[in-house]
């Protein structure tokens, strides 16, 4: 219990930080500049300048009905982190508003602005949440297209954001750096959830390897298939453990062991391409 209480402290924290970051990246260089950084952040930025109202109090009520889908689809326990990171980038993009930009320099602004954004995005989603809005609605398309990668429905949902703003504030100029910041925002969110690599391989070896199994399976979600092993100096037959998972989600492979068997003999390298269900297909791959 209380290593779960030290976890979730942890992931709070790191929430925290990453959503003023969040707020600060929109509210002291994109804002100010005109730059729409593209999904429900860019569409409030749009919005508040229609409305009598500032961007983070629309980005909270346009997240209302998209937590209600996601709490149907992800469950209380999504919704709760997820809320409370919602809430946290809301607050913060309006108590950073107060200040002026850190600069009107527009290759700057973006770049500094979409980078900070989109570490904030890839950390919060390590944490097990998203900051609402887009992330909830890219969450949903993973679920159907998990081979493509987070930062690529970013980009595609975002493009669409952007151009919209470019045909209302009359700036093209503005739309050509925010498609900039894009590209910069795609590769920054691929890198933060997933690294240089595709995937993360474990082969382990554990004397409870039929209860570690059941566990990575069940809690991690994550696929397992046995290998027969035997020792070169017992030659005693055991299961060897082999694990594929995304990079994102290899601490919670690493928890579970540490859980289940802290004695457990554990070899992890890279997997830089990864072909089947849930990762590439081969043969779309080829075209």
């Amino acid at each position: 219990m209380s290593k779960r209480i030290k976890r979730n402290i942890k992931k709070y924290i790191i929430i925290t930080i990453v959503a003023a970051l969040y707020g600060a990246g929109t509210s002291l260089f994109l804002s100010p500049n005109d730059l729409v950084p593209g999904g429900i952040t860019g569409v409030s930025m749009i919005l508040s300048r229609f409305l009598p109202l500032s961007t983070g109090a629309i980005f909270m009520i346009i997240n209302i009905p998209i937590m209600a889908v996601a709490l149907y689809k992800f469950g209380w326990k999504f919704i709760i982190s997820t809320f409370y990171a919602i809430t946290c980038v809301s607050i913060f993009t309006d108590i950073f508003a107060i200040f002026p930009a850190v600069t009107n320099e527009p290759l700057l602004a973006v770049f500094m602005g979409d980078i900070m954004i989109a570490f904030a995005i890839g950390m919060v989603f390590r944490c097990g949440a998203t900051t609402g809005g887009a992330d909830i609605i890219v969450k949903l398309l993973r679920l159907k297209y998990p081979h493509i990668k987070t930062g690529k429905l970013f980009m595609m949902f975002d493009i669409s954001v952007v151009a919209l703003a470019g045909f209302l504030f009359h700036n093209i100029d503005a739309s050509l750096y925010a498609f900039i910041g894009i590209f910069a925002m795609s590769a920054v969110m691929d890198m933060v959830l997933y690294g240089q690599d595709e995937a993360i391989m474990v082969y382990i070896i554990s004397e409870m390897s039929e209860l570690l199994a059941e566990k990575l399976m069940v809690d991690v979600d994550a696929g397992v298939t046995f290998l027969t092993g035997r020792g070169a100096y017992s030659r005693k037959e055991k299961d060897v453990i082999l694990c594929v998972v995304r990079k994102n989600i290899y601490p919670k492979v690493e928890e579970a062991i540490k859980d289940t068997d802290p004695h457990a003999f554990m070899i992890v390298t890279h997997a830089n391409e990864i072909y089947g269900e849930g990762y590439k297909d081969i043969f779309a791959n080829k075209v």
